[in-house]
């Protein structure tokens, strides 16, 4: 039997939507695969409130960040970390050869208005990376007060929503985000290996004029085979099935907006029962993440005993990640994941360690 993911990602997939992948194989040259593409690069769209080009890459998220980092960094990139995979942004742009500086914060602390606003006023930068929600801290960063500030600046705003985009309202116009990317196999419950970005006019003015910007993650190149409804290389087309059709789903079956309570409740729900049987790892829980609850483990419950006896039945359970591995878990409440199910999950926590 299947065991219910309570993993932030990859996390389960509705039955219809797997079915959605198992339909027979297309021709990606052709204009069966074109109307697919447009339809579901139209349909996300809306789900992340853009006009700008939007683009799809048959990789992980990661390789997005690598793609606007190559694409969006000229001068030189202010990276800002506090956590494990706003860390990596770092990691990215230095090994791309692009000079950057990193503004290192304390993991559990949110990224602010005021420390964003006070590096870019310095002037040495051409483009600023962060992530909105860091997924190994389940901390949230402001990202429309953030927004305000970065206006005020002539850089290149790169976000990675990986874990909060289809979770938590992103309007990417509105906040004035050039590269917004995001993986498939999250809050919107599909599975790995599609990736989405959007692209603004000015990104893909600038990309224009940088050197070496590669060719799978070249936005140029993505753009001359969008003209003509395709991708640059051979895309993932049964994901593209499921990812059209999921976004039917989440559009017009539940609605945006539902989404987004749904995932409230679910956070605030988690929150309480960490609250009261352990502590919150952000520092600040009104920056605590809608779709990732990271608890501060202060039972010193063994972990592993604890994966091993709710596997037992029938979950699978998240470690900390990354240098708080053995100080914390994580509870992922995203996708289609219902509040009944959330409960039962927590409640079933509740018998194993006997709360």
């Amino acid at each position: 039997m299947a065991k219910k993911l309570f993993i932030p990602g990859p996390i389960d997939v509705s039955p219809d939507v797997l079915a959605k992948m198992s339909e027979p194989m297309i021709g990606h040259r052709g204009k069966e695969f074109s109307k697919l593409m447009m339809s579901a690069t139209g349909k996300l769209k809306r789900l992340m409130f853009t006009d700008n080009t939007v683009f799809l890459s048959t990789s992980s998220s990661t390789g997005l960040m690598e793609g606007a980092v190559r694409n969006c960094v000229g001068k030189k990139c202010l990276n800002i970390g506090n956590g494990a995979f706003s860390d990596r942004w770092h990691e990215i742009t230095t090994s791309n050869a692009r000079e950057a500086d990193f503004l290192s914060l304390d993991w559990g602390k949110a990224v602010t208005p005021e420390m964003v606003d006070e590096k870019l006023s310095t002037g040495e930068y051409d483009a600023l990376t962060m992530v909105h929600n860091e997924t190994s801290t389940g901390v949230t960063s402001p990202l429309y007060e953030i927004a305000k500030v970065v206006k005020n600046h002539d850089v290149s705003f790169i976000v990675d929503t990986v874990s909060s985009m289809a979770g938590t309202k992103v309007e990417v116009d509105k906040l004035g985000i050039d590269v917004c990317l995001f993986g498939v196999q999250k809050a919107m419950a599909l599975p790995p290996g599609l990736a989405v970005c959007s692209v603004s006019e000015r990104a893909m003015e600038k990309a224009k004029s940088i050197e070496n910007r590669g060719y799978y993650f070249d936005f140029i190149t993505f753009q001359k085979y969008l003209d003509r409804e395709q991708t640059p290389a051979t895309p993932a087309i049964s994901q593209l099935n499921a990812l059209d059709y999921q976004l039917d789903k989440i559009l017009d079956k539940e609605g945006l907006e539902n989404r987004y309570k749904r995932h409230e409740e679910m956070g605030n729900l988690t929150r309480d029962w960490a609250k009261k049987n352990f502590a919150l790892f952000p520092e600040e829980e009104r920056y605590s993440s809608n779709t990732v609850t990271c608890v501060k483990n202060t039972r010193e419950v063994d972990c592993s005993d604890l994966k091993q006896k709710l596997a037992d039945k029938g979950y699978v359970f998240a470690n900390g990640y990354g240098k708080i591995a053995n100080k914390t878990f994580r509870i992922a409440h995203m996708g289609d994941r219902t509040v009944d199910e959330l409960k039962e999950y927590l409640s079933d926590i509740d018998g194993v360690l006997g709360l």
